[in-house]
Order: structure tokens, then sequence, then C-alpha cells
């Protein structure tokens, strides 16, 4: 005997019969209640945020402000986290991110954020999408380069 061939055991049930008389506990009615919708055929469920007919939560709540659907949503990175990770790495792109975990997406957008406490200390050309102007100070100030991609 071993564990794959263990097969769990489903007792046949046989449906509920349903109207068929007082005696059977689901006759007359056949467990709809009395009147209204649910006691109809046809019936739909209620849709998510019904209140038994009160006013809904999301028509309750004031709506707010705006998203737009074409914004830029940029992968960050901070130059804390390229100092610690990428230490002699030459160039710096999308990919070279990718690898080292700082990203998820390389054919996504990136920006470079000047998040970082002491001096940075790597020389390398950074080739991402976009900089924060702090963060393309300390890159040029450590001797870097700072291109954006055009993509």
């Amino acid at each position: 005997m071993q564990i794959t061939n263990i097969k769990v055991r489903v007792k046949n049930k046989k449906p509920k019969r349903k109207g068929r008389g007082t005696g059977s506990g689901l006759g007359k009615t056949a467990g709809r209640g009395h009147k209204g919708a649910g006691q109809r055929a046809g019936k739909k469920l209620p849709y998510a945020g019904f209140r038994g007919g009160n006013v809904p939560y999301f028509r309750k709540i004031p709506k707010r402000g705006f998203t737009s659907p074409n914004a830029t949503i940029y992968q960050i990175v901070n130059l804390t986290d390229i100092q610690t990770r990428l230490q002699g790495a030459k160039e710096i792109d999308p990919k070279i991110l990718k690898e080292a975990n700082l990203i998820k997406d390389e054919n996504k957008p990136v920006k470079i954020l000047a998040n970082i406490k002491e001096d940075l200390k790597i020389k390398s050309s950074f080739r991402v999408d976009k900089f924060s102007s702090k963060a393309r100070e300390l890159i040029e100030a450590a001797g870097g380069k700072a291109e954006c991609l055009k993509r």
C-alpha cells in the first residue's frame, strides 16, 4: 500500500427531493420561502455589495481623485541598492538590474532615485529610462555617466 494508491471514498449522495409534500420537510414552497423574487424562477443572486435593498457601499462612499490611464509606472531602484549589489559593474542597464533582482521586468521603464546616505563610490555608466535630479548629480560627481534610454 502506497500513499499514491489511496483514493478518497465519496458516498453517493442523492439530491434532496423538493416539493414532495409537507412531511418531507421541503414540501409546499420547496425551501424557497414565501413570495418575492427568491421564490420565483430565474432569480439572480445579489451582486457584490448588495445590502438587502439598502444603498450599496460603493454608492455611499464619495468618489474622489483621478487615476490617469496613460500614466507611466516606473520600477524604482535606489542608489544604495546598486552600490551594495553591483560593486564592480562597468555598465548598469535594465538587464543587469534584472539579474541582480533589483527589478522584476527589464522591458518596463526603470527610474533611479538618490536614496543613499554616504557618497556614491561606483564609476559606472547608467543607461535607464529616468533619473531623479539628485541621482544624476551623484552619479556624475562620482565620475560616472547617466544616459536615458529612448524606448
